[in-house]
This record gives structure tokens, sequence and C-alpha cells, in this order.
């Protein structure tokens, strides 16, 4: 099966949550598809809007950049960080929707949910962008005091 994603963060939940949804639609539990169970349908729902957001945060952050600010280090890092923690929840998610055959390597999602993950790690741990915002944050906020 062709893994259908390009991008981290929202390409990568985006696939997952295409995967998610198709398999919602084949899987029958007590006789009905269970993406018409109302869990599955929140999940799907939170997946899609957090993905969306993520997508406008790095619209908004590129539109930004191309004005040429002073300092764009606090948006830029968190254009990175939230698309990413979003792509690990929405594959994570993507995952539990498909139950045990979401841990097969027959389905995309396994890898989505690793591929994921290291995008967290590279350019720049979450970790340390967290702190590139906090750092941003304190100096924002100490001068208008």
């Amino acid at each position: 099966m062709p893994v259908r994603y390009r991008f981290p963060g929202p390409g990568l939940a985006q696939g997952a949550l295409e995967e998610a949804v198709l398999f919602a639609r084949e899987r029958q539990q007590f006789g009905h598809a269970i993406i018409h169970f109302q869990a599955i349908q929140h999940m799907l729902a939170d997946m899609a809007t957090s993905i969306e957001a993520a997508r406008a945060l790095v619209y908004a952050t590129a539109r930004y950049i191309d004005q040429n600010p002073k300092d764009f280090s606090k948006i830029a890092a968190m254009a990175k960080l939230f698309p990413t923690d979003m792509a690990m929840k929405v594959t994570t998610d993507a995952v539990q929707i498909l139950g045990g055959h979401g841990y097969m390597r027959e389905y995309p999602v396994e890898k989505m949910m690793r591929d994921a993950k290291i995008f967290s790690d590279f350019e720049g741990t979450n970790q340390i962008l967290r702190n590139i915002i906090g750092l941003a944050l304190h100096k924002e906020f100490g001068k208008k005091r």
C-alpha cells in the first residue's frame, strides 16, 4: 500500500487522517461501520481540526516572515512545535482507530506514527523549541512592566 504523505506535520497527519477515515468506513462492529460511532467521529473531528489549525499556523508564520520582521524566532519555533506535536497525536489516534491493524506494517499508519516521532527530534527538539518560545515570552513581557 503506497504511503500518501510527503511533508512533516500537517501533511503526515493528513495522510494518517485519510487512512483512519477509510478504515473506519470499512471496519464493521456490531453490524455498522465504526465511522458511525460517536467516539470515532469525535476523534476524527479532533484530528481534522488540529490539522487545519497547524496548517493555518504554518501559513501565518510564512506570511509574517515574508514581511521581514526583526525577529521571528518565537513564531518560527511555534510553527514547528505545534505541527509536530499535532502529527504525533493524530498518528497515535489513527493507530488507535485501526486497533490491532494499526500496529501492522501492512497499514501505513504504523510508519506514520514512527515518522511523526522523528519530526519532533530533528532540526531542534520540541523541548528546545519550548525553551525558545519561553525565553521570547520572558523578553516580550519583561519589557511591558
